[in-house]
């Protein structure tokens, strides 16, 4: 593994064509950006209110397919949205997965429900629709039309959020199908997936709300940002109205008639991402070169890349292998951090934090055994 690590980082310091520190994943602005930011500036609409959300908005529908696009603050924000507009409520289950990160359940947990936890699929990353309806059959009894009861504890199975980890789109068709026999609504976290699709499909758009981040990290960002897209007209409308303080038209007076949220994206980011789009198909295609460029140079060694699932088009977000053990994957980590290029384990599932103790889980077997053994490649796309 010694041998490994050092022959990885004289290969991505060939690839990134530097003797510096190589990020995991750092942000490139090679377009307009300088000059929408500009132009908002001079314009004095820095905040929420100004013409370049609505434009960001407009081209990520466009580039999605999304009916509707509604620009958050950030990410994890527009999830919280999300879970309220399919109408969780405290003390009820939502069932997502362990590996992902920790602002998927910090969402869930805002609203005062309580997580269940799915296991992956290997091929994807991503929540097992087989997983998914193994834990449906023995837990879940659907009352009505659509409300769905853990009959274990009685709480309301309000919806299902499956994540499309690092880029690679799950079988989502297969979890909306399931989900909709029983009467549970799907929210798909595609924080990491803009730029992928399934089915010919973009990622975000099967169940009844999608959630986009346009973090630093991201494949392009606004700084900090968000993004609900969905098909619903009406979910649209209340989107827009709980993120931006539920305040009622009005000439001059301050009228708000629900308890909303702070949550429109500023102009300034949503400048920012305008331009950034402007890139993401040639960001995309210059992540999937250097994909395959890695899955060659690995597989010369014997390991192969995660590779995008069947009828999908991943983004390939960041790259990522599945080393031997656990053991082999701190050693790589170890030693490639050491001689600064950046690698990184997945998340540490969810299942094990103290702070989801009280949830429930099906057997975890391949969530564990991808957290013990991927690690992530510098993926930034390259200039």
């Amino acid at each position: 593994m010694l041998s490994l690590a050092k022959e990885f980082v004289s290969y991505a310091r060939e690839l990134y064509a530097t003797d510096e520190f190589i990020p995991l994943h750092e942000p490139r602005f090679i377009g307009n950006e300088k000059r929408y930011l500009s132009e908002v500036v001079d314009s004095t609409f820095v905040s929420s209110i100004g013409s370049r959300v609505g434009d960001f908005e407009k081209v990520v529908e466009s580039y999605t397919g999304a009916k509707h696009a509604i620009a958050t603050v950030n990410g994890t924000a527009a999830l919280h949205v999300a879970l309220r507009l399919v109408g969780t409520k405290e003390g009820d289950e939502i069932i997502t997965q362990s590996l992902t990160f920790v602002a998927t359940c910090n969402a869930i947990r805002y609203t005062g429900a309580v997580p269940s936890f799915i296991d992956v699929d290997p091929s994807t990353l991503g929540m097992s629709p087989d997983s998914l309806e193994e834990y449906l059959d023995r837990n879940a009894e659907r009352v009505g039309d659509n409300i769905c009861v853990n009959k274990n504890t009685n709480s309301v199975i309000r919806a299902c959020v499956p994540v499309h980890d690092l880029g690679h789109p799950v079988r989502i068709k297969e979890i909306v199908t399931i989900c909709q026999d029983y009467g549970i609504e799907v929210v798909e976290d595609a924080a990491e997936s803009l730029g992928s699709y399934y089915d010919g499909s973009h990622t975000g758009v099967f169940g009844k709300i999608g959630t986009l981040s346009f973090n630093g990290n991201k494949i392009i960002t606004t700084g900090g940002g968000g993004m609900l897209l969905t098909g619903d007209d009406e979910i649209a409308l209340e989107a827009k109205h709980l993120t931006t303080t539920a305040k009622l038209a009005h000439p001059w007076l301050f009228i708000h008639d629900a308890v909303g949220y702070n949550y429109r994206m500023p102009n300034l980011n949503a400048s920012l991402g305008c331009a950034q789009m402007e890139q993401l198909d040639f960001y995309v295609e210059n992540k999937r070169q250097l994909a395959g460029m890695y899955s060659r140079w690995f597989e010369e060694k014997g390991i192969e890349l995660v590779k995008e699932p069947a009828v999908s088009r991943s983004n390939y977000w960041l790259n990522s292998v599945r080393l031997g053990s656990r053991d082999e994957r701190d050693e790589f980590l170890s030693i490639t951090n050491e001689l600064k290029v950046m690698t990184r384990p997945l998340w540490t599932p969810m299942h094990t934090l103290s702070i989801h103790s009280d949830c429930s889980a099906t057997n975890l077997i391949e969530t564990e055994k991808l957290e013990n053994t991927l690690v992530c490649l510098p993926s930034s796309v390259r200039l």
